[in-house]
């Protein structure tokens, strides 16, 4: 079928703020669009906001008065549905209700051509189950854009049962040459994105019911060590808790309680309490302008200043974490060979220095025999880290803990000590959402580049968790969720069959050399 010419006139069914980016999306491509909503005046609406937007982009000189113009024209406000009856491709933005999308649908089919595509912006429903209820199933998929979504470059192109490819592929360029960054998907719970992010809030959650860490920290940790813009808890607080627990409570529904997507009885109790997050003026962190909403936001938990050591010694290969030599030698630090042990780590006068592997520091100490032992949690980039997450066993000194905070604090990086919780905060995390999008590649839900590119444009991840994986090392991965669920005894933490695969084989998601999906 290839690319929808240009001359295409596009439909879009709701102009609300997902329908009119959408038609934003559209005209802006050069497309004729026709915007309809059932509200009665909502499309001039719709229209009058988007310009009142592109006008604040012609005043920041983001584009021209004659861009501005022309995109406005292509703009046509409708007031009867069966004026879409021109469009070979509608768009439809409007509630979350399988019966209400499946009526809309079935009128449209009486309305327009044999040959039009018809296109669901749902983020929750099956796209199969919407086109149960059509006479040309085969014309219908899902095309998921991101809020807002003539800013945000992902679309998921999700194909149903019935979807036939050739369509599911013309969507897909027709939304490359848009300038989107396409994905395609199979319709199951979630489709890619919001099935993969479950464990970024999942873990976070668990992390701080046990007490491992408070919410400040935790967030800080994310952000300065992990290089996500925001922390879990401030990203729940933004989305609105409402609709977070809803869609982890569809997705665990969804797959018939797969312990994996369990919800948090927690951010349950902040929605029963009506602590929704900024639209209430509380989540997590309080929002506002009362006196106890103006309180300064809280600040992470990080230790005092303690002693550089003026030697450290490695033992095997730190992989993941060995450029923190190369920062040891550049600080001062003198840096030497303790020889190969079966488990890596740097020794500090005694301490015992490693990353983590999903086991407690406490666990590790007594399998070591060892009593000093304080393990650091994972980074996307060690040079670039601006903080480190700490945890001691329970075995281990505080003399020991402080010369674990020094090493790192001699490398420029703030330190964050944290109880002593399996796989800490950002190994586990990253783990999980690597786990996750292993099982969608496997369950043939789409392809591993796919999984990467959806996180890094939908969610504005800082690395696709399938390379982030890569780079950890997919062993010391599986090593780690199968450490943490051995302790925690759940189902929840067992590991995706196509890991393991890999792991058996010497395989990787990707070549060393990855595309860049900015």
């Amino acid at each position: 079928m290839g690319i929808l010419p240009i001359e295409t006139i596009v439909g879009v069914i709701g102009a609300g703020t997902m329908g009119a980016g959408i038609a934003q999306v559209a005209a802006k491509a050069g497309h004729q669009v026709l915007l309809y909503d059932a509200a009665a005046g909502a499309a001039k609406q719709g229209i009058a906001r988007t310009a009142a937007g592109l006008q604040k982009l012609v005043q920041r000189n983001k584009i021209s008065a004659a861009e501005c113009e022309a995109l406005l024209s292509r703009l046509t406000p409708c007031d009867n549905i069966a004026d879409l009856a021109p469009a070979t491709l509608v768009v439809e933005a409007i509630v979350e209700k399988l019966e209400i999308k499946q009526q809309v649908f079935s009128q449209l089919e009486s309305i327009c051509s044999a040959s039009t595509i018809f296109a669901s912006n749902t983020s929750s429903i099956s796209v199969t189950s919407i086109a149960a209820a059509l006479s040309r199933p085969q014309n219908f998929l899902g095309m998921h854009f991101f809020n807002p979504a003539p800013i945000m470059k992902l679309v998921e192109v999700i194909s149903g049962v019935a979807t036939d490819p050739a369509v599911a592929q013309c969507i897909f360029d027709t939304a490359a040459s848009w300038g989107k960054k396409p994905v395609l998907a199979r319709s199951t719970p979630g489709f890619i994105v919001n099935r993969v992010a479950r464990p970024f809030y999942a873990e976070a959650l668990r992390v701080l019911e046990e007490g491992g860490a408070d919410v400040a920290t935790i967030d800080a940790i994310v952000r300065e060590s992990g290089g996500f813009r925001m922390g879990p808890f401030e990203l729940m607080d933004l989305i609105g808790h409402d609709v977070n627990y809803a869609v982890t409570h569809s997705v665990f529904d969804a797959y018939f309680q797969d312990p994996r997507f369990k919800p948090s009885l927690l951010q349950q109790e902040l929605v029963n309490a009506g602590y929704l997050g900024r639209k209430s003026g509380r989540g997590f962190y309080h929002y506002g302008d009362t006196a106890e909403q103006s309180t300064s936001k809280p600040q992470p938990q990080t230790a005092s200043a303690q002693p550089a050591p003026t030697a450290i010694r490695y033992r095997g290969d730190l992989g993941v974490a060995k450029t923190l030599l190369a920062q040891a030698e550049k600080a001062g630090v003198t840096v030497a060979s303790a020889g190969h042990y079966h488990s890596p780590g740097i020794e500090i006068d005694g301490l015992r220095l490693a990353l983590t592997d999903g086991r407690t520091a406490t666990q590790c100490s007594a399998e070591d025999n060892h009593a000093d032992v304080v393990l650091f949690d994972l980074a996307l980039d060690y040079d670039k880290a601006q903080r480190i997450a700490l945890t001691k066993s329970d075995q281990c000194s505080e003399q020991a803990l402080n010369k674990a905070v020094g090493f790192f604090q001699a490398l420029g990086k703030s330190v964050s000590v944290i109880d002593d919780v399996p796989g800490m905060v950002l190994m586990r995390t990253v783990c999980m959402l690597a786990n996750e999008g292993a099982d969608a590649v496997n369950q043939q839900v789409c392809d591993a580049a796919a999984v990467d590119l959806a996180m890094r444009n939908g969610v504005n991840y800082p690395c696709g968790p399938l390379a982030w994986a890569d780079a950890i090392g997919l062993a010391w991965v599986v090593d780690s969720l199968d450490n943490i669920g051995s302790i925690y005894g759940e189902d929840r933490y067992r590991v995706s069959p196509l890991l393991c695969r890999k792991v058996y084989s010497g395989g990787r998601f990707f070549s060393d050399e990855l595309v860049d999906d900015e």
